[in-house]
């Protein structure tokens, strides 16, 4: 499998590029990865160094890739954070380029706006640019209960509100939709559900909610969501393997109090989850 990675890039920590690499390859994907930043930390610190990368620069990259004609090999594009519209439309590019080459390759786009609590965290456009350009591209989303909500333009207090949103989305154009961190009005104190549709079906899986607050999770759950939708090409499966995994990795980097996901510490729990929760059909 090889999957055309178009994220961020941090030399500490994992987010973007640098939380979403790994697990794929550990997975025994073959990740040809494009950084659209290149900084120190990720921006949470308050504090980083380090260049963003133009729009010219993904075109270059795909470009060269392209040269090598290996595009056709390509099997899936994934994409996260945008900086701004002018990146979305060189990502969009890349998919474009990418499926004249191998019309079977997917698109899964993390559509990347904000979050609970905190609002709308990206640049003027981007929302925008997410909900009428990139979402329609895409093969499969992984939005949060807030983009979600933003893409459908209603609020999900309930499951069947949850389940409706998911409906509008798919009426944008994606395939198949991944709602993480999703809390509604059953669901538990102490858990997070998920919820994952495609036209085999809608399920929903719950974890316990774990006492920690990292960067990066989102990226690498949607990194392994789609290779694994990829791979079995059931979505119920692939709820369960990805969902497990992550919880995994959370569950290890709560253990030792990290201020960063751990990973590569918990890479087993990537491959070999400790701990498998199943998915439900709704």
């Amino acid at each position: 499998m090889n999957i055309l990675s178009i994220q961020s890039w941090v030399a500490y920590g994992h987010v973007g590029n640098a939380s979403a690499m790994f697990p794929l390859q550990r997975l025994g994907a073959e990740v040809w990865a494009i950084n659209t930043v290149q900084f120190s930390n990720h921006t949470g610190y308050g504090k980083w160094q380090g260049p963003v990368f133009d729009a010219g620069l993904i075109r270059d990259m795909v470009g060269g890739i392209e040269q090598r004609g290996v595009l056709g090999e390509c099997d899936g594009v994934l994409s996260g954070y945008m900086g701004g519209a002018d990146i979305g439309a060189a990502i969009l590019d890349a998919v474009a380029t990418v499926r004249r080459a191998n019309p079977a390759a997917r698109y899964c786009c993390d559509p990347v706006i904000g979050d609970v609590g905190r609002g709308i965290f990206v640049r003027e456009g981007i929302p925008q640019f997410m909900k009428e350009k990139a979402v329609p591209a895409a093969d499969i989303i992984t939005p949060n209960q807030f983009e979600l909500d933003y893409l459908a333009g209603c609020e999900s207090r309930t499951l069947a509100d949850a389940l409706a949103a998911v409906k509008a989305v798919h009426g944008l154009g994606p395939r198949a939709v991944l709602v993480t961190s999703l809390h509604v009005d059953d669901t538990p104190e102490g858990a997070i559900d998920l919820l994952a549709s495609d036209e085999t079906g809608r399920f929903r899986l719950r974890t316990p909610k774990l006492n920690l607050v990292v960067n990066g999770a989102g990226d690498a759950i949607a990194a392994l969501f789609f290779a694994h939708y990829l791979r079995v090409g059931k979505i119920n499966e692939a709820l369960s393997k990805a969902a497990s995994a992550i919880f995994g990795v959370l569950m290890k980097t709560a253990e030792v109090g990290a201020p960063e996901i751990q990973i590569v510490a918990a890479q087993q729990e990537i491959v070999e989850p400790s701990r498998v929760f199943e998915a439900q059909e709704l």
